[in-house]
């Protein structure tokens, strides 16, 4: 086999394989992610601080095992974040980055909201310097701080959100993905950040709301997971594009 045919080879696999392996990422994002808010929810009981303190040291393994598949969801994300990224790039570079951009910001803040999910273990470990709490107020701090990281994850929400929509909308001017995902990721743009203010806003009426609002957010997430990991993209139509975008860009170098 010459070398040509062999690097033609490489060069058609590799949009495909950066395609699948993104949609494997994303798929144990929801995998990692789901579990996390599984075992998340199970201790934190609506305006009772002792219940929930009780649950958290009754838990701690568990509760700990959580904060876990968060960082992994989180790894998970920022790593699909790169390889969309990359697969998008040849539809507009600069929107592709800052889709890429919103989705690195919503990690991190959701990577630092996790310091207030771990606080309670610090408040509630019994350590001496916090004998000068009563345990009401203890437990109080501890509640609070799992208040703060509630309305840290639902900013981080909010630029997923963006991420999302942004995606979509390369994808519907993408020729290598189908138009019907872009359109799905969109409205999972618009629903995750419809979730976010709703809750950032208004959180008792977004309780009535959240399984319509979150709606969205999964069908398109999961639309296009499934269509990258079985399907990956039309090879000859990215590489279509990304060439039609190369020459753009030494159009527009040439012309300066």
């Amino acid at each position: 086999m010459s070398s040509a045919v062999m690097m033609e080879r490489i060069a058609e696999s590799s949009p495909r394989f950066k395609a699948r392996t993104a949609g494997f990422f994303w798929l144990m994002t929801f995998v990692t992610g789901g579990f996390a808010m599984f075992v998340g929810g199970r201790f934190i009981v609506s305006g009772d601080a002792a219940a929930t303190a009780a649950n958290i040291l009754a838990h701690e393994p568990s509760f700990r095992l959580g904060v876990a598949a968060n960082v992994i969801a989180t790894a998970c994300y920022l790593t699909a974040t790169l390889l969309v990224y990359a697969l998008l790039k040849p539809v507009s570079r600069d929107v592709s980055l800052l889709a890429a951009f919103f989705s690195v910001t919503g990690c991190a803040i959701g990577a630092f909201s996790l310091l207030f999910y771990l606080a309670p273990l610090v408040v509630l470990g019994g350590a001496q310097y916090l004998s000068v709490f009563t345990e009401e107020q203890l437990r109080a701090l501890a509640f609070m701080f799992l208040r703060f990281y509630e309305q840290a994850s639902n900013i981080a929400f909010a630029f997923f959100g963006l991420h999302c929509f942004l995606v979509g909308y390369l994808i519907l001017r993408s020729t290598f993905l189908p138009r019907i995902v872009g359109g799905l990721m969109v409205c999972a743009g618009l629903g995750w950040l419809t979730f976010s203010f709703a809750n950032l806003l208004s959180p008792p009426f977004a309780r009535y709301l959240v399984p319509y609002i979150m709606a969205p957010g999964m069908l398109g997430e999961a639309s296009l997971t499934l269509w990258l990991l079985v399907m990956g993209v039309n090879v000859q139509r990215w590489i279509e594009q990304a060439s039609a975008a190369g020459g753009l860009a030494l159009a527009a170098d040439h012309a300066r």
